[in-house]
C-alpha cells in the first residue's frame, strides 16, 4: 500500500509523476505482484485511471488486464475490477468520454479509439470466447460487467464478433441464459446485448429464436405490463423485431408456435386519453410495427396470407380496428393503425370483407372506409395521417373485385342515396376540390378501383355529374378532361393523368368514349409539343403515356382516329423521336424510383407526392410496347395483324386437338380404372378361390381317412363270417358280438350322415362364394375341380349303399344260422334242458328279431338321407355349370375391353402424326412452333394470360 500511495501522489516533496507514468508502474505491479492483494489494488487503481487516461490505460494495460481474467478466474472482486477497465476504455459513451466543450473533432477521435481498442481486443478470438466463459460466473461483480464489456465490443465491431460469437461452441446459449437471470439489471442489460448480437445477422436470429427466446421475450412483455411497461418492453420489442425483420424461417417458426395469438392482449386499450404516457406511445408504436413487419408486401405471399388469416382467427384484427375508430389515441398511434390494418387486409378476401363491415361509433353509423375517407379529403388533417387513409383504402381494394365494385357502384346514378355520404361522392369531392394534395389522393383512390377491373371501367362510363345548375350533365371522363385543359396545380394534373391512363389502359371502350370528345387529342398533342420548364415535363411524358394508351388500345371504330391517322398526327405534329423523349421523362423522374421501391406512399412533404407505386407498374409495362406501336409502320402492323390471325387460327387448331386429346385422356383413365377395378377383383377371387381349395383339400384329406376305415371294416366282415361258417352252433357270446357290431355300425352311419351333412352346408358355402366372384377370368378351372369332387362324393356315397346291402344280407344269414342251431340244439338234449332255459333262449331271440327290425328302419331312414344329399349334390352341379356360363360372358368383357384400348391407342397414334405434319408446314410457313411441354405450360395459365400474350 505504500507504494500505491507513492505513485498516487502521497509524498509532498518531490516532482509529481505523470499520468502515463503511473499507469505504467500500476501495470509492472500487475505484472509483477505475487500477492493477489497487490494485484487487486492494482488493477482497482487502473479503473480509476481509465476514464480520464482512456488511451494510457488501453495501450499499456490491457495485455495485462487480459492476463488476469486468464489467471485469477478464483477471484471475483479482481475479475470485476479488469471488467470494468476493460469496459471503460472500449466504451463510447459520450457522457463519459468527452466534455461539452469538446469538438465533434474530438468526439470523433474518441470514437475511432473505441474501435481501435476493440480491434486489438478482437485479434484473439479466445478472448471472446473468455468473456463468455466468465458469464457463466454467477457472481454479479462478473457477469454484470462482462455483459457490458461484451455489449459494447458488438457496438465497436458487430460484424467480427458477431463471427466468433456465432462459431463459439454454446456462445449464443451461454448469452440467452441472460434473460433467466432473476436480476433485473443482468437481465435488462442481457436485452441490449442481443439486439446488438442480433443485428444483421440471420444465422444468430434463428439460433437466438430456437433457443426459445420468442416465448421468453413474450413473458418479459406480460410481466411488465404489456404496452403499459416500461423501458424493458421498449428493449423486448426492439429484439423481437431484429428477430423477425426479413427473416422468413423466424416469420414462420413464430406463426407456428402460435405466437401471433399471444399478441392480441396488447392492443386491448381503451378511450382514456390520460393512459397515454410517452413510454406507452413508443411501445404501442412498435408492437404495430411487429405486426406489420407479420404480414408486409415484401414478404412472400404464401406466409403473409397465412399470417393474415391467423390474426383474423384470432381477433387481433377485430382489435386494430377498434383502436381505428377509438377516441382519444394519439396521432401518431392512430395514423401507425392504420397502416397495419392496412397491410393485415391486404390481398385477404376475408379481412377485406370484415374492414368493409367495420362501422364507426356514430349516430347514424356510418362504414368505416367513409370515415377514412373524409379524412384523407380534409385538407385540415395531418399530411402524414391522410397518406395512411390512401394506403388503406389502396390495400382495401388490392385483389379485391368485390369492393371495387362496392365502391364505383356509390357513383352510379341508381345507387346514389341522398341523405347519406358514401365513398363514391366523397371521392368525386376530392376530385375536384381546391386543395391539390386531395385531387391527387381521390385521383389514385379512384384508380386503384378500376385496377385490373375491365367490368368497373367500363361502368365508370356511366358516371354523370352536374357541374351547375341549368347545364346539362356531364361525364366523369370528360369531366377530368376539363379540368385537366383548364391549366390547374401540377399535382391535381398528375394525379388526373394518372387516372385517365389507369381507366383506358386496356379497355378499347373507354379508349372511344375518349376519343369521341374532339377537344382532347388536339390538347394531348399541344401539350406534348410545347417547350415548358422542369416542372412541366413530367406532365408531358403523361400526356405522351396517355396519347399512346389511346393508338395501343384503339380499336379503330372511330373513323377520325384510327391507329393510323393518330400515329400520322404524332409525326406531323410533334415528330415520332420527340414523342419517345417526352414519354422517357416519367421513368426519369427522381421521385418514380422512389414511388416504385414500396406499395405505401411515404413522402416528405405534399409537394413531392406525385407518382403511385401502382400506376409505376403501369407504365413499365406500356412505355415499351407504346415506344414499338408509334414507330410501326402501317405495312408492319398489317404483317402483325396476319401474324395474329395466323397465330389464332394455329391456336384454335392447337386448342381442339388440346380437346380432343384431353377428352382420349380422360377415356384412357377411364379404361384404366376398370381394368385396375377389374384386376382388383380379380385378386379378390383368387384369393377367395385358393380358401376354397383349401378347405377342399382339408374335405379331401377327411374322405380318405374314411375310406381307410370303411376298408378296414370291409376286412373284417368276411373274416367274422368264416370264423362262423366254421362254428357247429350259435352261443350266446356269438349273438352278443353280433348285438355289438351291429351298433358299431349304426354309429358309423352315423357319423357318415354327419359328415355328409357338413359337406352340404360347405358346398352352401362354396356356392355363395362362388355368387360373389363370378366375374374372375380364373374360376372355371376351379369350379371344375369342385364338381370333380362332387361326382367323387356321390361315387362314395354309392360304395357305402352297396356295403349296407351287404350287411344286411349278412344279417339275414347270421338269423337263419342262429335258427338252425336252435332246431339242432333241442333234440339233442333228451329233454337235459329244462323249460327255464327254453324260454330264455326264445326270450334271447326275440330280442335279436326286434334288433334287427329297429336297424331295418333305420337303414330306410339312411337311405333317404342318401336320395337328399344326391338331390344336393345335383343342384351344386348346376351352379357349377352356372358360374363357368358367367366365367366365359366375363372373358368376353375382358377381350372386348382390350380390343377398344387398342382402337383408341390407334387413333392417338394417327392423331399424333396429323399434329407432327400440322407443325411441319407452319415451320415450312415461317412460324415458331412450340413444343409439347411449352404447351402444356401455356395450358395451364389463366384465360386473361392468354389474351395479353395474343395482344401482345
Amino acid at each position: 500500500m505504500q507504494f500505491f500511495r507513492g505513485v498516487m501522489g502521497g509524498q509532498i516533496a518531490g516532482p509529481q509523476p505523470s499520468g502515463a507514468e503511473t499507469i505504467q508502474k500500476l501495470c509492472d505491479r500487475v505484472a509483477s505482484s505475487t500477492l493477489l492483494e497487490d494485484r487487486r489494488d492494482a488493477v482497482r487503481a487502473l479503473k480509476s485511471l481509465s476514464k480520464k487516461y482512456r488511451m494510457e490505460v488501453g495501450t499499456q494495460a490491457m495485455d495485462h488486464l487480459i492476463n488476469i481474467l486468464q489467471t485469477d478466474r478464483s477471484d471475483s472482486e479482481i475479475l470485476g475490477y479488469a471488467l470494468d477497465t476493460l469496459y471503460n476504455i472500449i466504451c463510447n459513451d459520450e457522457e463519459e468520454e468527452q466534455d461539452e466543450s469538446e469538438d465533434e473533432n474530438a468526439q470523433k477521435g474518441a470514437d475511432d479509439l473505441g474501435a481501435q481498442f476493440t480491434d486489438k481486443f478482437i485479434q484473439d478470438p479466445e478472448h471472446i470466447t473468455l468473456l463468455l466463459t466468465l458469464l457463466e460466473e454467477f457472481d454479479f461483480h462478473v457477469r454484470w460487467p462482462g455483459v457490458k464489456l461484451l455489449t459494447a465490443l458488438l457496438k465497436n465491431q458487430g460484424v467480427q464478433v458477431q463471427g466468433i460469437i456465432l462459431v463459439s461452441p454454446m456462445g449464443v446459449s451461454r448469452l440467452m441464459d441472460l434473460l433467466a437471470d432473476s436480476r433485473e439489471v443482468i437481465r435488462n442489460d442481457g436485452l441490449l446485448l442481443l439486439q446488438q448480437l442480433t443485428k444483421g445477422n440471420a444465422a444468430i436470429q434463428k439460433i437466438v429464436a430456437f433457443e426459445n427466446a420468442f416465448e421468453r421475450l413474450l413473458d418479459i412483455i406480460t410481466e411488465e405490463g404489456s404496452s403499459d411497461g416500461g423501458i424493458v418492453v421498449e428493449d423486448c420489442l426492439l429484439l423481437l423485431l431484429n428477430l423477425l425483420k426479413n427473416n422468413s424461417s423466424n416469420q414462420n417458426f413464430f406463426k407456428e408456435g402460435s405466437y401471433i395469438q399471444r399478441m392480441k392482449p396488447w392492443f386491448e386499450v381503451g378511450d382514456d386519453n390520460s393512459g397515454w404516457s410517452a413510454q406507452k406511445v413508443t411501445n404501442l408504436h412498435l408492437m404495430l410495427q411487429l405486426v406489420r413487419v407479420m404480414v408486409s408486401p415484401v414478404n412472400s405471399p404464401g406466409a403473409s396470407a397465412s399470417c393474415q388469416k391467423s390474426m383474423y382467427q384470432c381477433g387481433l384484427l377485430q382489435q386494430l380496428c377498434t383502436i381505428l375508430m377509438a377516441t382519444g389515441v394519439p396521432a401518431d398511434i392512430l395514423t401507425e393503425t392504420i397502416n397495419t390494418v392496412s397491410e393485415v387486409i391486404r390481398g385477404s378476401q376475408v379481412n377485406q370483407d370484415y374492414f368493409a363491415s367495420v362501422n364507426a361509433p356514430s349516430n347514424p353509423p356510418r362504414p368505416a372506409i367513409v370515415v377514412l375517407l373524409m379524412s384523407m379529403v380534409n385538407e385540415r388533417q395531418p399530411f402524414v395521417l391522410r397518406c395512411a387513409v390512401l394506403y388503406c383504402f389502396q390495400c382495401f381494394l388490392y385483389k379485391n373485385q368485390k369492393g371495387q365494385g362496392e365502391i364505383v357502384a356509390t357513383l352510379l346514378p341508381s345507387t346514389i342515396d341522398a341523405n347519406s355520404i358514401s365513398a363514391g361522392q366523397l371521392l368525386c369531392g376530392g376530385l375536384f376540390s381546391a386543395d391539390s394534395l386531395s385531387n391527387w389522393c381521390a385521383a389514385v383512390a379512384l384508380a386503384h378501383a378500376l385496377q385490373d377491373n375491365l367490368t368497373q371501367k367500363e361502368q365508370l362510363l356511366r358516371v354523370q355529374l352536374a357541374t351547375s345548375l341549368g347545364k346539362p350533365p356531364v361525364s366523369l371522363l370528360q369531366q377530368c378532361t376539363n379540368i385537366l385543359s383548364q391549366g390547374s396545380k401540377v399535382q391535381t394534373r398528375v394525379g388526373l393523368l394518372m387516372l385517365l391512363c389507369t381507366w383506358i389502359s386496356n379497355c378499347p371502350i373507354a379508349v372511344t368514349h375518349f376519343l369521341h370528345n374532339q377537344e382532347n387529342v388536339p390538347f394531348l398533342t399541344a401539350q406534348i409539343s410545347e417547350n415548358l420548364g422542369e416542372d412541366e415535363r413530367l406532365v408531358q411524358g403523361l400526356c405522351a403515356l396517355l396519347l399512346g394508351i389511346c393508338i395501343y388500345y384503339n380499336d379503330n371504330s372511330l373513323e377520325n382516329y384510327t391507329k393510323e391517322k393518330l400515329k400520322q398526327l404524332i409525326e406531323k405534329r410533334i415528330g415520332k423521336e420527340n414523342f419517345v423523349e417526352k414519354l422517357g421523362f416519367i421513368t426519369k423522374h427522381e421521385l418514380y424510383s422512389r414511388a416504385a421501391q414500396k406499395p405505401q406512399p411515404v413522402f416528405p412533404s405534399p409537394e413531392q407526392m406525385l407518382f403511385d407505386h401502382e400506376f409505376t407498374k403501369l407504365v413499365k409495362e406500356l412505355e415499351g410496347v407504346i415506344t414499338k406501336a408509334v414507330h410501326k409502320s402501317t405495312e408492319e402492323e398489317k404483317k402483325e395483324e396476319e401474324v395474329k390471325k395466323t397465330l389464332e387460327q394455329h391456336d384454335n387448331i392447337v386448342t381442339q386437338y388440346k380437346e380432343l386429346i384431353r377428352e382420349q385422356d380422360a377415356q384412357i383413365q377411364e379404361l384404366k380404372e376398370q381394368a385396375a377395378s377389374m384386376a382388383s377383383q380379380n385378386e379378390q377371387m383368387q384369393t377367395t378361390l385358393t380358401q376354397q381349395l383349401s378347405q377342399i383339400q382339408q374335405h379331401k384329406d377327411q374322405y380318405n381317412i374314411l375310406k381307410l376305415k370303411l376298408g378296414k371294416e370291409n376286412q373284417s366282415q368276411p373274416t367274422s363270417q368264416g370264423e362262423g361258417s366254421q362254428m357247429n352252433g350259435l352261443q350266446t357270446e356269438e349273438l352278443s358280438q353280433l348285438r355289438e357290431e351291429l351298433e358299431e355300425l349304426r354309429k358309423q352311419h352315423s357319423l357318415l350322415q354327419t359328415q355328409l351333412s357338413d359337406k352340404v352346408a360347405l358346398i352352401s358355402t362354396l356356392k355363395s362364394e362362388a355368387a360373389q366372384t363370378a366375374d374372375g377370368p380364373a374360376g372355371g378351372s376351379d369350379n371344375t375341380e369342385l364338381l370333380q369332387e362332387l361326382e367323387a362324393l356321390r361315387s362314395q356315397v354309392q360304395s357305402q349303399s352297396t356295403e349296407i346291402t351287404q350287411l344286411k344280407t349278412e344279417r339275414q344269414d347270421l338269423l337263419r344260422k342262429a335258427g338252425a342251431v336252435s332246431s339242432d340244439t333241442v333234440p339233442t338234449s333228451d329233454g337235459s334242458l329244462d323249460a327255464a332255459k327254453m324260454a330264455e333262449l326264445e326270450g334271447r331271440l326275440a330280442a335279436q328279431t326286434s334288433e334287427t327290425e329297429r336297424l331295418e328302419e333305420e337303414l330306410k331312414r339312411l337311405s333317404g338321407s342318401r336320395a337328399e344329399l344326391e338331390q344336393q349334390l345335383a343342384s351344386s352341379t348346376s351352379t357349377v355349370a352356372i358360374l363357368q356360363t358367367e366365367r366365359s360372358k366375363l372373358q368376353t368383357e375382358v377381350q372386348e375391353s382390350k380390343k377398344e384400348q387398342d382402337d383408341l391407342l390407334m387413333l392417338l397414334a394417327d392423331q399424333d402424326q396429323k399434329i407432327h405434319s400440322l407443325k411441319q408446314k407452319l415451320k415450312d410457313l415461317g412460324e415458331t412452333v412450340e413444343d409439347e411441354d411449352d404447351l402444356d405450360a401455356r395450358d395451364q395459365t389463366d384465360d386473361d394470360d392468354e389474351e395479353d400474350e395474343d395482344e401482345d
